[in-house]
């Protein structure tokens, strides 16, 4: 069967559209909390998916935290905010990609597990290239859980035959693809650019 035009493309934020911020964070905020990372990211497994989801605040996040290590709360109005700002490293020429796939009549959706600061930071660097802006902490859901693939395909007006979705992480391409979508795993810019031009998407 000959495949469906593709007329969507949505993207993952960390570690497509910029480099995975997850090592730098718990750098950051383990050195900030005054423990290891190790010590920090066993805390911060137990409490990371409520604050992904929005379902609890940065101030109770800490809290627990910050609880759970036996340490002081952190003095920044904003330590994730403060960490994710001191980590950020977009990849510029994923972000051309994007505006220039918009420039040619594609849809393009953003489409992140993240946290309301990082949302927050995202909004700030006043992104012009997505018609369609999609996070976990904002609506309560993350990949790779099926609403929020279905959301995301009903906010841009397409079927799963027409998008493509591009993500680093195997579990949220898996959960797109039982949805009909066409998804890419990103392992480089280069490669990304060749699995699109293989579906059909003109970028250039």
């Amino acid at each position: 069967m000959e495949n469906q035009k593709i007329e969507s493309v949505i993207f993952d934020w960390g570690g497509v559209l910029i480099d995975d911020p997850a090592p730098g964070l718990t750098s950051y905020c383990a050195a900030a909390l005054g423990v290891s990372e190790e010590q920090y990211l066993k805390a911060y497994g137990k409490f990371e998916v409520d604050f992904r989801k929005g379902a609890v605040s940065e101030d109770t996040f800490w809290t627990q935290i910050c609880n759970e290590l036996d340490v002081s709360r952190p003095v920044a109005v904003s330590l994730w905010g403060e960490a994710f700002a001191a980590v950020y490293q977009p990849r510029e020429e994923m972000f051309s990609l994007v505006k220039k796939l918009r420039s040619n009549g594609y849809k393009t959706a953003l489409l992140s597990n993240t946290e309301i600061p990082a949302m927050q930071y995202f909004y700030q660097q006043k992104y012009d290239m997505f018609d369609v802006l999609i996070f976990s902490c904002w609506e309560k859901m993350k990949k790779p859980e099926r609403k929020i693939y279905k959301l995301a395909l009903e906010r841009l007006g397409s079927q799963g035959a027409r998008s493509v979705f591009i993500d680093d992480k195997t579990k949220c391409t898996q959960g797109a693809a039982r949805l009909g979508i066409n998804t890419i795993l990103f392992e480089s810019i280069s490669q990304v650019k060749k699995e699109i031009s293989v579906l059909g998407v003109v970028y250039k």
